[in-house]
């Protein structure tokens, strides 16, 4: 029988120990500007009365340029009812100490940027060139992506809810260009007793290929999901608690064929680096029925369509082998008080949170998901994708913050 072993202790382990305490950070107050998107496309805004509300009440200062709402139909009264400061010349916004925005702020609004400021943005890397990231520099900016920001689950919340809109809004789209009153074929999407229902192809089987899957379905339509990924097939099905739906690995010839049936069909492929690959050949939309839709939401990353090209919100749509094309990137500013809601309801407790911690450079060296969206630190880039593909000097961020 084996001795018992007994843990032994220095003697410095066995005197009292001192008592530790938690540090607490001291709260601050935030100099917060919004100002009015400029891109002819952009109509959504990053702050709703309500989150301008709760960031006053909780003593930060919220500056938002006139007009800044007003395509998300909130007007200059709901923001100065709700506490905000409305400011009528730009300037003004960019006098604040963090610049809160939806599009990456033009040559023109970052020249208006004072030195040493936060910037909190979409990235939109692929639509970036090396001047944008120059200017940024010279300022001593520190600038977060918002679309990099993981929570603590890990997930990006910014991109799955802008998933979540896309493919959601992708299904009426379609449903819109079905209809006679944009010169469709005169089909409803889904279906009636006794009429057999639309049939819609959906390729891609994540979030944005889920929810539009979820609301097909809803509508009666009938569907199916390619994927070149089993796994992410199989979550869908669990995922619509088995629903009647068809899937399958992408395969070129039973692609093809479902996409000569189909009445809609919605490309919904993500890339993790670099262009979407192209699933759908020019001679399989040639293929198609006559007057049905293509609606591309994968057209940001390239499009997933051969015959895809990008289109805008005046001009969403075009004809090519009589197949009705719609390839707007952005689709979420078509909804934009929705997308507005959605985005408020994650950006404002982040701000929350950094005036909690006390500041940015505080949150940054204790928030792993925030520093995710670091890409820019006082003038020095942090990010090494963009470091190496615009050939710019770049240091790791976990260097500077451990």
């Amino acid at each position: 029988m084996s001795k018992p072993e007994f843990l032994s202790f220095s003697s410095s382990q066995l005197l009292p120990q001192e008592e530790v305490l938690e540090v607490k950070t001291s709260s601050r107050s935030l100099q917060i500007g919004i100002p009015k998107e400029t891109c002819m496309q952009e109509k959504r805004v990053s702050l709703t009365p309500d989150s301008v509300q709760l960031l006053v009440s909780n003593g930060h200062e919220v500056k938002v340029e006139t007009g800044a709402g007003e395509d998300a139909r909130y007007s200059d009264q709901d923001y100065s009812e709700a506490g905000a400061i409305v400011a009528y010349q730009q300037k003004e916004i960019f006098e604040s100490d963090l610049i809160l925005k939806i599009e990456p702020p033009s040559a023109q609004e970052i020249d208006l940027m004072k030195h040493k400021q936060t910037l909190i943005s979409a990235l939109q890397l692929k639509t970036q060139n090396k001047v944008y990231f120059e200017k940024l520099a010279r300022k001593k900016v520190t600038a977060l992506s918002f679309e990099n920001m993981e929570d603590e689950d890990g997930i990006v919340p910014v991109v799955r809810s802008m998933s979540e809109i896309a493919g959601n809004t992708s299904i009426l789209i379609a449903a819109e260009y079905l209809s006679n009153a944009n010169n469709g074929k005169g089909f409803m999407l889904g279906g009636v007793s006794g009429v057999p229902p639309t049939e819609v192809v959906i390729i891609g089987a994540g979030t944005v290929g889920a929810y539009a899957a979820r609301t097909a379905l809803g509508l009666g339509a009938s569907v199916k999901v390619f994927d070149k990924s089993l796994s992410k097939l199989r979550r869908l099905q669990g995922v619509l608690n088995n629903a009647p739906i068809y899937t399958c690995v992408i395969q070129p010839k039973i692609l093809e064929k479902s996409l000569m049936r189909c009445d809609v069909a919605i490309g919904a492929i993500r890339s993790e680096n670099g262009r979407t690959p192209c699933i759908v050949t020019e001679d399989m939309v040639r293929n198609m029925k006559p007057g049905s839709v293509i609606v591309d939401v994968s057209i940001d990353q390239g499009g997933c369509f051969e015959t895809s090209e990008l289109t805008n919100h005046e001009k969403p749509i075009y004809s090519k082998y009589d197949i009705i094309h719609y390839c707007v990137p952005n689709i979420a500013s078509r909804v934009s008080r929705t997308a507005s809601f959605s985005l408020s309801n994650i950006l404002a407790p982040t701000l929350l949170s950094i005036g909690e911690y006390g500041g940015v450079d505080e949150i940054l060296g204790r928030s792993v998901g925030v520093r995710k969206g670091l890409y820019m630190y006082r003038g020095t880039l942090v990010n090494k994708a963009i470091g190496e593909w615009f050939d710019l000097p770049y240091t790791d961020a976990h260097l500077l913050f451990g």
